[in-house]
């Protein structure tokens, strides 16, 4: 492969990454076919690495991609035009992309993801599903995010798709005011959009797209508090993103150089969260970005209050329980309460079981365990972390505490 093959390469890699969802989501929004979109979507890729190193990367590749995949479906569709509902669907196709119908969701992808979180599935497949369609993530990425084997994700989205075909699930968004039965799972989407692009340097313009998609839903349904909650979570935890890894390291956010961070972001993050607690319903983003506030507003890592985080996760845990949140309220117990507490905590949670894929919670297990001067048994757990540590950043940071230790 030449130098300018692996240009191509790099710049089809970075379009998938950058357009796939809005393509996928500009095809389902025109003929309403799901599995039409995706091959169609699938089939201007494969395009683009022929054409792209004759003719040159286009100025606008996903201008390019949508265009070439809409040409796809318009040639599938004349060919099983057989009825009037695939003559519709040409019809469609034939207007310009830029001159569709205006909607009362005001952005295409957003209205897919309403549209993909049917209530009809079950929460988990909504999600997944979406994820893997309009967000493009791979089910191993998927699968690390639900914290559950790749197989088993494999096989959920299957059995989702085959459901929406046996059952003849519309794909059609519903009118405003029956899109509150959706909110939780769109929500769910977003944030993991998002976070997918937090922990993965070469994935930013995943977080820049859910942020944007957090502030259109804040603007759709003003009333509710938790997209402003979610928004206020992201914008607080981007305000960070410089200074979450040092020479391809992760840095924890107890050592992260604080002159560093966004204020600008803390200020829209907090102000934001105070809008949404002024709606008077509190919910499990809301509390999540109030921890993330007592973070980026204490001036130092010894002023954290961490008797207040403490309460919040305790919060968290009745509103969105999960294993994940014991495990981050156990730090917060051990940093407010003492070592001792939060490790009998964390080492209720591993007998539990519910965490075995999960690589935090031995490097939190280590971590305590340095703190409280047990190097050898700190070592153990932070070797087990390595082996389970899903990106290069978090694998080089193990690394390091091992060589401390």
């Amino acid at each position: 492969m030449t130098a300018s093959d692996d240009r191509v390469r790099a710049a089809v890699d970075t379009a998938f990454r950058d357009e796939w969802g809005q393509v996928v989501a500009t095809l389902i929004g025109m003929t309403g076919d799901w599995d039409l979109a995706e091959d169609c979507a699938q089939d201007a890729f494969a395009n683009a690495l022929t054409r792209w190193p004759r003719d040159g990367v286009p100025r606008r590749p996903g201008a390019w991609l949508t265009t070439t995949a809409r040409n796809r479906a318009i040639d599938r569709l004349r060919r099983d035009a057989a009825g009037a509902g695939k003559v519709r669907q040409l019809a469609v196709l034939a207007r310009d992309p830029d001159e569709l119908p205006h909607e009362e969701i005001p952005d295409e992808r957003l209205r897919l993801i309403f549209t993909c979180c049917h209530p009809a599935l079950p929460f988990p497949a909504r999600v997944a599903l979406t994820l893997r369609t309009l967000a493009g993530l791979s089910t191993a990425e998927i699968a690390r995010a639900f914290l559950t084997a790749e197989s088993t994700m494999a096989q959920r989205l299957v059995r989702a798709k085959r459901k929406i075909h046996e059952a003849g699930i519309p794909y059609r968004v519903p009118p405003v005011e029956l899109l509150s039965p959706r909110l939780a799972a769109v929500l769910a989407v977003l944030y993991l959009i998002f976070n997918q692009g937090y922990d993965e340097e070469d994935r930013q313009a995943l977080t820049a797209e859910a942020i944007r998609l957090a502030r259109l839903l804040v603007r759709l349904m003003p009333q509710e508090p938790e997209p402003r909650g979610l928004l206020a979570l992201m914008l607080l935890h981007e305000s960070r993103r410089a200074t979450r890894t040092d020479d391809g390291a992760f840095v924890t956010l107890e050592d992260q150089d604080r002159s560093r961070w966004d204020q600008a972001l803390i200020a829209e993050g907090v102000a934001t969260l105070d809008q949404a607690l002024a709606l008077g319903r509190t919910g499990g983003y809301q509390v999540q970005a109030a921890i993330a506030a007592c973070h980026v507003t204490a001036p130092d890592a010894a002023s954290t209050d961490w008797p207040q985080i403490a309460a919040l996760y305790t919060e968290l845990t009745r509103l969105a329980p999960s294993p994940v949140v014991d495990l981050n309220r156990a730090v917060a117990v051990a940093m407010a309460d003492g070592i001792p507490a939060g490790l009998a905590l964390v080492d209720e949670i591993a007998a539990s079981g519910r965490l075995d894929r999960y690589h935090l919670l031995p490097a939190t297990r280590a971590d305590l365990l340095r703190r409280d001067g047990r190097g050898a048994e700190a070592k153990a757990a932070y070797e087990q972390a390595l082996r389970l540590a899903p990106t290069e950043a978090e694998r080089r940071y193990l690394t390091g505490r091992l060589r401390e230790l």
